[in-house]
């Protein structure tokens, strides 16, 4: 999905939540075998096409194939794993977290422009 990268490893995370300190990072955590988690992510695919915010930095992660990510995720910012999960970060701390059915076009919309 262009516009959006993938957090694959530790390392990856660590620069992103560093560079969150100067641009913004949102992040999707995302389940490839859950129905809510695909519904979620078809929503975040309509707000990245139709209206992102090019001053945030739109990443993803899936949780069963890079699970030491999310869990690091998790860890970092001390908030519970779910997924799917939205994490909004500005200057290196939360700024807006949903998960599952609230994760919608019009949620990302509002919380991230």
């Amino acid at each position: 999905m262009e516009g959006n990268r993938e957090l694959k490893s530790i390392s990856d995370w660590q620069a992103a939540l560093a560079e969150s300190k100067e641009k913004p990072l949102f992040i999707f955590k995302h389940s490839t075998t859950c129905p809510i988690s695909a519904e979620a992510f078809d929503e975040y695919a309509k707000y990245l096409h139709k209206h992102p915010n090019a001053d945030i930095t739109h990443a993803h992660v899936l949780v069963i194939e890079s699970r030491p990510v999310s869990n690091a995720i998790a860890e970092s910012l001390s908030l519970k794993h779910e997924s799917p999960q939205a994490i909004y970060i500005k200057d290196g701390k939360i700024a807006w977290h949903t998960s599952h059915w609230r994760i919608t076009e019009q949620a990302l919309r509002e919380h991230l422009q």
